[in-house]
């Protein structure tokens, strides 16, 4: 986590239960260098993690339905364009064509049942005033 992130700068992005273990993700937009993408955020391992929907190998969307992003099994993000695996917890590539590259992880934090996401230098809310 970012040392300097402040609660100030968190924004709510759903319920904690909203994110239910090795379901379905919650997807949402943000601005990355001033491009509308995609990001999403799942629950794994009781753990609320979150990526800009973007496969390592070749920047496309990864769900193969929205929100869906894991494999058969539940244990790697899949992308379902070229198959290339990720670390749920870490967004590491283990497999695929992603060599070494990894996933761009989204800041989160969860508190009084809610989840809240941390815009960045380069990750910033979608429509921003």
């Amino acid at each position: 986590m970012p040392e300097s992130r402040s609660e100030e700068a968190a924004l709510p992005l759903c319920d904690s239960e909203a994110l239910q273990e090795r379901g379905r993700a919650h997807v949402f937009d943000v601005s990355q260098y001033g491009q509308l993408l995609r990001a999403f955020a799942l629950r794994f391992d009781g753990e609320a993690v979150a990526y800009l929907n973007r496969c390592a190998h070749v920047p496309t969307e990864m769900d193969w339905q929205e929100g869906e992003f894991l494999d058969g099994d539940k244990q790697f993000i899949i992308c379902s364009i070229h198959g290339a695996m990720y670390e749920p917890l870490s967004g590491r590539c283990v497999s695929g064509l992603c060599g070494r590259v990894g996933l761009t992880k989204v800041e989160l934090s969860e508190r009084e049942g809610k989840v809240y996401w941390y815009p960045s230098r380069d990750i910033r809310p979608a429509f921003e005033d």
